[in-house]
């Protein structure tokens, strides 16, 4: 696998939204949505960096940068104090099993990490991201109004948002935002999803899928029960409801270009335009994404139970870097006739043929 295949922009915000907002956005739209571009692009080549070496090496990947940030206990939350880059960490401002603070960002930030460290923990068996112990290391406040979320590489990254296009304060509120981001490095220590067209769509899917059984789980809803909208309310009101719906793809925001099936796939060039999205890694997500909400609702229960633990599988044992839609649909299928039985297998059967992936 090159450097140049091995690439990620895993971040929460859509860069075809913030593609599409820095061209068609208001006046203040125009310069949020520049300037958490322009952000964006400048981690762009370290994290690819990290997530290739940390997976070929076995390395924790801030090792490789001569610093390993973190207080060697579950996680810990720094404060950026609005300096970006060169300052991350930042300052340490609550630890594993301290006190909350009056800073709400950073008591968000260390529940939702929590959780996410005990949703894969409890239900899956998983020992952190690395499935080793990795602390979970995070950083609020960082930049200024800055518009977006990122995992790095080798820790989670929030900005405050502008009130522009991101509410201030949402991207820490969100639970499903959180674990959305924290799978970004599961995916990057298991399958290695490369960051560019169908795989990187699935990359993006695993990470909508696990972001919303966390905070399904979170709030004890069924299936049927759920909203299935990844990021509702962290959008200023006048964009729309979240960011992505998985069962009803396309329907989230105004600039929301998702497809539903395999007919409206979008194919779009892996170049340097935002709008182009790596190819589409978070507008053909849609599918996947659809495909996983239909198997969860025919399957039944709670979604992290059967349908949660055969994706769950298929990311950690199955998939690899250049996995397409395709094998992604049959190893699902495959798993859950080997975790069940026959009716479980055909809910996943029917499921990616509902959406075109599978006949």
């Amino acid at each position: 696998m090159s450097g140049l295949q091995d690439r990620t922009h895993c971040s929460i915000a859509p860069p075809d939204l913030l593609g599409w907002l820095a061209v068609e956005g208001d006046l203040q739209q125009r310069e949020a949505a520049v300037k958490a571009l322009a952000t964006s692009a400048a981690i762009r080549s370290q994290r690819a960096v990290m997530g290739q070496f940390s997976r070929r090496l076995n390395l924790h990947a801030g090792a490789l940068m001569g610093w390993v940030a973190g207080t060697g206990e579950r996680l810990s939350i720094y404060d950026n104090q609005k300096q970006g880059r060169p300052f991350l960490p930042g300052v340490l401002v609550r630890g594993w099993q301290k006190p909350p603070v009056q800073d709400e960002a950073v008591n968000q930030a260390y529940d939702g990490s929590n959780a996410t460290y005990e949703f894969y923990r409890d239900i899956y068996g998983r020992n952190s991201l690395d499935d080793a112990g990795m602390e979970l290391v995070s950083s609020v406040h960082y930049g200024v109004a800055f518009d977006n979320a990122f995992w790095d590489g080798t820790q989670m990254v929030y900005g405050d948002g502008s009130g522009r296009i991101f509410q201030v304060g949402g991207l820490t509120r969100s639970v499903d935002v959180i674990a959305h981001e924290l799978t970004h490095g599961i995916t990057e220590f298991t399958a290695g999803l490369v960051y560019s067209k169908q795989s990187g769509a699935l990359n993006e899917s695993f990470s909508d899928v696990f972001g919303s059984l966390v905070k399904q789980y979170s709030l004890n809803q069924t299936a049927a029960e759920a909203s299935w909208l990844v990021g509702e309310g962290i959008l200023v009101p006048g964009l729309g409801k979240a960011l992505r719906s998985m069962l009803h793809p396309g329907t989230a925001h105004s600039g929301d270009r998702q497809p539903a099936d395999m007919e409206h796939y979008v194919e779009l060039p892996d170049d340097n335009d935002p709008r182009n999205d790596n190819g589409g890694v978070h507008i053909n997500s849609g599918i996947p994404n659809r495909a996983f909400a239909l198997a969860a609702i025919a399957l039944g229960g709670h979604a992290w139970e059967k349908a949660g633990r055969i994706w769950y599988q298929v990311l950690t044992t199955q998939m690899r870097p250049t996995t397409q839609f395709d094998a992604a649909a049959h190893a699902t299928v495959d798993m859950a006739g080997t975790l069940y039985g026959e009716a479980e297998q055909e809910a996943v059967h029917n499921a990616w043929k509902e959406v075109g992936v599978l006949s």
